[in-house]
């Protein structure tokens, strides 16, 4: 057994459980993981809240991760015993049940397709940060058919998304003019990031903003009051889900390793940065403190989940027989 965090009912944070939990066995296309650091994303806390996706209890939530690999079934050949990886477990396209086993926990199984090799120059922490909300910013890019030389107005550009997008815009799709908002305390941290210009939302609404822009990227659900700045033909993405005004994109993700392992130039040029939110790292015993403070809206870049409690994998695993429905 394994330590995890689990809930067993929908509900408010407080539902969550830290206690024992099978250690799964990888089968023939999965990696055996011992996780070093996780990140949270919304969509946790949303799919502890109510029925989003469908999944058995008790659940064990989070989607990344970045660890080591220890072990692996037969059909894996990209990667090793020993390798250090980072991803986004959680493949919301597949059309099947959630896994129950996400990240928060000492030992995962994941499909080596969704995964690539951490990034020499990276943490643990700072891989763990990156995959859903880096994925996320680029299919908005892509769902916006967005072109180099164009401008992006960006709705919330010091969330976990939103400063990935700000960086991809100015330092991978060749954005012209990059724009983002922030509250007062965030705009400083903002510009540096690449913002060309940033957005007090406290002191100045979207009506008062003096240009149009080709492209407006909402990362917070806003595009009822935020589609003013976007030209008459412009695209509007939204990653929240309804989009709230009749001419916003839903744009969800397509998780693939493939694509974190195109970004790794990127990230060890150091042009992309993983931003974590500096009141984290959280450690593993802290995960309810972590959620309650991701909840409140407020974060900056990602909060963090590290380091985790086991260094080492008990010699009495499962075997694929025995292991539980995970």
């Amino acid at each position: 057994m394994q330590k995890a965090w689990f809930y067993e009912e929908y509900g408010p944070k407080e539902v969550l459980k830290l206690g024992d939990f099978p250690i799964p066995t990888p089968l023939h296309n999965q990696l055996q993981v011992q996780v070093r650091a996780a990140a949270l994303n919304p969509i946790d806390f949303k799919r502890r809240q109510r029925p989003i996706f469908p999944s058995d209890f008790p659940v064990v939530p989070g989607c990344d991760m970045a660890g080591v690999v220890i072990g692996k079934g037969g059909g894996v050949t990209k990667f090793d015993v020993g390798d250090e990886v980072y991803g986004n477990i959680q493949d919301f396209n597949a059309g099947e049940k959630l896994k129950q086993l996400g990240t928060l926990a000492e030992f995962i199984v994941v499909e080596e397709s969704l995964i690539a090799t951490k990034p020499n120059n990276l943490s643990f922490e700072e891989a763990a940060s990156l995959p859903l909300a880096v994925q996320t910013a680029i299919e908005g890019f892509k769902t916006a058919g967005f072109k180099e030389g164009q401008t992006v107005f960006i709705v919330g550009g010091a969330g976990g998304v939103g400063t990935l997008v700000v960086q991809l815009a100015k330092h991978l799709y060749g954005a012209s003019h990059v724009v983002a908002t922030t509250s007062t305390p965030k705009v400083e941290f903002v510009e540096k990031l690449g913002a060309d210009r940033v957005v007090d939302y406290r002191k100045t609404r979207y009506e008062d903003v003096d240009e149009k822009y080709d492209f407006l990227y909402d990362t917070i659900g806003d595009c009822n009051n935020s589609f003013v700045v976007a030209k008459d033909d412009a695209p509007i993405v939204d990653i929240t889900w309804p989009p709230s005004h009749p001419r916003a994109i839903y744009s969800s993700l397509t998780v693939c390793g493939d694509n974190l392992e195109k970004l790794r130039p990127y990230l060890e040029s150091g042009k992309l940065k993983a931003v974590i939110d500096p009141t984290g790292p959280y450690t593993f015993g802290d995960v309810i403190q972590a959620f309650g403070y991701l909840e409140t809206g407020r974060a900056r870049g990602k909060v963090i989940i590290s380091p985790f409690p086991s260094r080492h994998l008990p010699s009495s695993v499962p075997s694929a027989q025995d292991q539980c429905n995970i």
